[in-house]
């Protein structure tokens, strides 16, 4: 069972998504809140999988929303609900610990579909833009002398599966992909987390380009 917490201050959006989150049989909603202060008390109380984030609010934007949320609870999985179609948010909430992007106008099916993934761990992108797209817009962080060095933070092996995160994959599929077994495949990527100190998969995706521990889309490899 997965539990949702939703964070939306528009009443009629989020009742709704509480009764369509609540009437499926995998899903459990632990609440539909306004605030951030209101998402915090509930993420103590109800341990929720998945937050649904809408990024305006009334007391703190959904970007501070992510990242108190990350470090109270480090395992939920935190879903932009957005209407910006806007870089450098999808860049500041990813580098918060968001796990993915949702269209606030997007059909329920889509949302629960996106909440089933994000359980999953798989990265989730607003329709119509695409991880690459996303990535194009990060550019490493300082002279690539200086950061050189922070390759040998990673294993080879690490280093390649940083390579098919970077393409959108879970672990199930980087397994697939790389023969291995899925624990084999979660292991790399819980290792990869923790030494970029990352909250999620696009977290550590983000920071790996900032940091010159990857080449963004249309850098030079």
């Amino acid at each position: 069972m997965t539990r949702v917490l939703v964070v939306e201050d528009q009443r009629a959006l989020a009742g709704a998504l509480e009764i369509a989150i609540g009437a499926q049989p995998d899903m459990d909603c632990v609440g539909a809140v306004p605030t951030v202060g209101d998402a915090l008390a509930l993420t103590e109380a109800r341990h929720p999988d998945v937050v649904l984030m809408d990024v305006h609010l009334p007391d703190l934007d959904g970007i501070e929303g992510t990242r108190r949320i990350k470090a109270s609870r480090p395992r939920a999985r935190v879903l932009i609900l957005t209407a910006d179609v806007d870089p450098g948010l999808f860049t500041a909430a990813a580098a918060a610990g968001a796990a993915g992007f949702l269209a606030k106008d997007a059909a329920f099916p889509d949302i629960l579909r996106a909440i089933r993934a994000a359980a999953d761990e798989k990265i989730i992108m607003v329709e119509g833009r695409t991880l690459k797209a996303l990535l194009a817009h990060l550019a490493p962080a300082g002279p690539h002398q200086a950061v050189r060095g922070n390759w040998a933070m990673l294993t080879d092996r690490e280093l390649e599966v940083l390579g098919l995160m970077g393409e959108g994959l879970d672990p199930r599929s980087i397994a697939g992909r790389l023969v291995v077994s899925p624990h084999t495949a979660r292991g790399h990527v819980k290792n990869l987390m923790t030494k970029l100190g990352a909250h999620s998969q696009l977290e550590a995706v983000v920071v790996a380009i900032r940091t010159g521990l990857m080449p963004g889309p249309h850098s030079p490899r």
